[in-house]
């Protein structure tokens, strides 16, 4: 872990050329990988935990790659939903040690993320998996990930977010996420507007059939419930309805991430009968695995904890503040104790924009790391948007327990929102999960 965490956490040199090295030390084990590798700007988290879910009810066996990690970095390899065992995760590190230290010598050291992906892929390849499902890291086109070619490939949409280094527009970024679609792939997107075009292009430039979902195309979903237990939806695909859909997420916007999820599905079916390996993905299955369904750190409410319920979700950029806005209005959540965390780079005043209409008692604080804004700085940006009132708070526990005591009522929760990595810090403390 200390030879790993030298590599620095938050640091990005984006490219192919070390992890293409690193991984051809190794043997290639992403060749051995059958699944589908899922970028977009947000629900890319949803959409493999519904898909995951699924298929772990219809029987099989099934890796993933989340991130970021939330509590502890074993998350980012994980087996049908749990992360792998110290000494497996442990082993994995140490057998990629000395391939790292040959592609350094060669053409300069492979980030931490590049380390864990090369650790991650060589880990899944000797696991006994059916399918793995990988998220992209950062874009698309010079992701570490985008070594990868399963078969299937999916985005979920695209809105701003990173705008430094996937570019200013959104036919910019589309273009950086469409780049993860390679050559007669199957494709699968819930993008819309201006982000749309560089992944219809790409499809076609590759020949890669494109499955779309959204209002008015082949996969939809509708709301008909929505409440602290999830939602129920009425859901169309090409091979049928799906009426009384229970999935077992919070907000309306897991609708969209939901017909995503079940174009993903099918797309993956598809792409294991032209390998002569179905998938036997009944209906049953899937809506077994919608409902069971659960993506910690993401509109995740937990009921139980010292402090009283608390309600977790890592909205970093304006979609996905928007997106937890529209949840937490519809669940009748308004001047609740908002504990809210931030890093560099990332468009601060638009979150709190997003939020401020449900006029949140907010709490500012940071996670022990250099990339983290000061509290004080996000309490300025708070006040310049014309809100009086809000405190700051030297540590995630303290904020935490400040927010207690600003609660309207026992059963109303506080939450916790803003960073992932403050929403992991926060959710360790709640759960009495540590880093190891």
């Amino acid at each position: 872990m200390a030879a790993l965490r030298s590599r620095g956490r938050f640091g990005v040199s984006l490219g192919l050329a070390r992890i293409e090295a690193l991984l051809g030390e190794l043997g290639n084990p992403q060749r051995q990988l059958r699944g589908a590798l899922v970028g977009g700007t947000n629900g890319k988290g949803s959409v493999v935990a519904l898909a995951r879910a699924a298929l772990q009810a219809a029987g099989l066996r099934i890796g993933t790659m989340p991130k970021p990690h939330l509590v502890s970095y074993r998350e980012r390899i994980a087996i049908d939903g749990e992360p792998i065992s110290r000494e497996r995760f442990a082993a994995a590190l140490e057998a990629v040690m000395p391939a790292i230290d040959r592609v350094t010598a060669r053409i300069g050291p492979p980030t931490e993320f590049e380390a864990l992906t090369a650790a991650a892929f060589t880990e899944l390849a000797g696991a006994g998996i059916d399918l793995a499902l990988v998220e992209v890291g950062l874009g698309g086109r010079l992701d570490a990930t985008n070594v990868l070619d399963t078969g299937v490939a999916a985005i979920t949409n695209v809105q701003h977010d990173h705008e430094k280094l996937l570019g200013p527009t959104l036919a910019a970024i589309g273009a950086e996420k469409a780049a993860i679609i390679k050559r007669r792939n199957l494709a699968v997107t819930g993008a819309r507007g201006r982000g749309l075009a560089p992944i219809l292009a790409r499809s076609t430039e590759v020949g890669a059939s494109l499955r779309r979902a959204g209002p008015g195309q082949p996969y939809d979903a509708a709301v008909s419930d929505a409440g602290w237990d999830g939602l129920v939806i009425d859901a169309t695909r090409p091979g049928g309805q799906f009426p009384g859909l229970r999935v077992g997420l919070l907000g309306r916007h897991q609708a969209g991430n939901a017909a995503v999820a079940l174009a993903l599905l099918d797309a993956l079916g598809e792409d294991a009968a032209r390998h002569g390996t179905p998938l036997n993905l009944d209906e049953a299955a899937i809506r077994r695995g919608f409902a069971a369904v659960r993506w910690p750190g993401r509109l995740e409410l937990l009921r139980t904890t010292r402090i009283g319920p608390v309600l977790l979700d890592g909205a970093h950029n304006p979609a996905g503040a928007r997106a937890l806005a529209r949840a937490l209005a519809e669940l009748g959540m308004r001047h609740f104790p908002l504990v809210f965390g931030a890093t560099r780079g990332k468009r601060v005043t638009a979150v709190l924009r997003a939020l401020a209409p449900l006029e949140p008692r907010p709490i500012f604080t940071r996670v022990d790391d250099p990339s983290a804004l000061p509290a004080a700085e996000l309490l300025n940006r708070w006040r310049r948007i014309g809100h009086r009132g809000g405190r700051t708070a030297a540590t995630p526990d303290a904020a935490l327990r400040i927010a207690a005591e600003l609660r309207q009522s026992a059963e109303q929760p506080v939450v916790v929102a803003g960073s992932l990595y403050l929403v992991g810090a926060a959710r360790g403390m709640l759960i009495g999960e540590v880093d190891a």
